[in-house]
């Protein structure tokens, strides 16, 4: 007679993700090579298909706008990954060499980052059909004239998006460590203007 296999026990936050209503959680995450081009500053939201996020992923694929298309997340033409996943442009698209590898590189990454994110316990496998991710995209305009690494950008892609789900999925940065902190985090940006050096 084989031996009964034991399933691996589940964490008590996996199994209260699994009951519990995820009706709209949001997370962003920046990460980053050393060019310019390689950075990749994902948005995400996350929620039940029957709710908002499900209605805002359906109104984004059946309101197509030139220069912003919204697609889905893919391994491969034909290969879909779950959580159902929608992936949005920042930056309206004028090239075809920008399309390419928004539509390549970049949507391989989120793809595997989704299954990543299911993989590693941070969206429970019993919701990924309940789920849909919306990802708002960055892919810095310079990557048309530049000499990039395709699996630069894929590597700086799937880690940050991965990195904002499981950010959306803990509610992170906690909002005592946001007080706490709030004076300490300059805007990267701000600072730079600050400076006069934008």
């Amino acid at each position: 007679m084989a031996k009964k296999t034991k399933s691996p026990k589940k964490s008590k936050k996996a199994k209260k993700l699994v009951n519990e209503r995820i009706v709209l959680r949001t997370g962003e995450a920046l990460v980053e090579a050393d060019e310019a081009w390689s950075a990749a500053e994902p948005e995400v939201v996350i929620g039940e298909l029957d709710g908002p996020v499900g209605y805002a992923l359906a109104n984004l694929m059946g309101n197509q706008v030139k220069g912003h298309t919204k697609v889905f997340a893919i391994l491969n033409s034909d290969v879909q990954v779950r959580p159902a996943t929608v992936m949005v442009s920042k930056v309206t698209v004028a090239s075809e060499k920008y399309t390419n590898i928004l539509m390549g590189t970049v949507q391989a990454a989120i793809a595997h980052a989704v299954l990543d994110s299911v993989r590693a316990g941070d969206i429970p496998k019993e919701k990924a059909n309940d789920l849909g991710i919306i990802v708002s995209v960055w892919l810095d305009p310079s990557i048309v004239d530049a000499d990039f690494d395709p699996q630069v950008l894929f590597e700086t892609n799937r880690a940050a998006t991965a990195k904002a789900i499981k950010k959306a999925m803990n509610h992170e940065p906690g909002i005592d460590w946001l007080l706490k902190n709030q004076a300490t985090v300059p805007h990267y940006f701000h600072q730079l203007a600050l400076e006069k050096k934008l």
